[in-house]
């Protein structure tokens, strides 16, 4: 049984270990470059990486049993006094061909659905199980965490590019305290940040990134953008448990 520890991985482990998958070691220096890059958008992901601060793991395509401990080794760093802003970023083995955006969503969805079935910990009573509402978002060992994908499909969306993998970015609710989308310094720093990545996407803001709390967003929808401006349509693939 894999334990937390080699599940989750840190910076140093793509120098150090030779165990790992040979396409691993491709994606992540892709990774590397793209996010150290000084006009990357996204300063928490920038010094984040240069800083040795995020996390990584990856599942293979016939195998997501490393995730879950992963997970939950990753969201153990935040039971640490002082615990940085840290950010975790899966691999998925890539697909022997490039795949849709459709596709990588699909998959997307299917990862996060695996994870919810395997967690042990009841939702609290006051989350919403169902997308659709506005404070509903995905939870992990009773953690609240926003993840959103990236994929090689995204041709125009370029800052969502991050390789020949899908890469999952997990960041749970609590890095973003003091940065709400209500609050002066959250306003602030992600108007910043999303005109850096208007200029690097060459594409306005899509229609469906809003903040946390908004009631007229449904946080679902931010998780796997389209690579266009069109609104997403129909219902969320998520479904909770207890309304399966």
């Amino acid at each position: 049984m894999i334990t937390n520890e080699q599940a989750l991985l840190t910076k140093e482990d793509f120098h150090t270990r030779k165990d790992l998958p040979s396409w691993l070691y491709k994606e992540y220096e892709t990774f590397h470059n793209t996010v150290t890059d000084k006009t990357f958008p996204c300063f928490f992901g920038m010094s984040g990486e240069l800083k040795g601060e995020l996390r990584y793991a990856y599942i293979n395509q016939d195998d997501w049993s490393n995730l879950p401990s992963a997970v939950e080794g990753f969201l153990d760093l935040f039971k640490l006094p002082n615990y940085k802003r840290h950010g975790l970023f899966v691999f998925v083995e890539p697909f022997e061909q490039e795949g849709s955006i459709e596709d990588y969503r699909k998959q997307f969805w299917d990862i996060l659905q695996y994870l919810h079935e395997v967690d042990e910990v009841e939702w609290p009573k006051e989350s919403p199980r169902d997308p659709e509402h506005y404070l509903w978002d995905f939870r992990f060992n009773g953690e609240p965490i926003f993840v959103f994908g990236n994929a090689p499909a995204y041709k125009k969306r370029k800052t969502r590019h991050l390789g020949n993998a899908m890469v999952l970015g997990f960041q749970p609710r609590k890095i973003f305290e003091g940065l709400e989308g209500t609050e002066k310094g959250g306003i602030m720093s992600r108007e910043k940040v999303r005109k850096r990545v208007e200029a690097w996407d060459q594409l306005p803001k899509h229609p469906d990134i809003g903040h946390y709390g908004d009631p007229t967003h449904n946080e679902w929808k931010q998780s796997f953008i389209g690579d266009d401006i069109e609104p997403i349509q129909g219902k969320c693939p998520f479904h909770h448990k207890s309304q399966a």
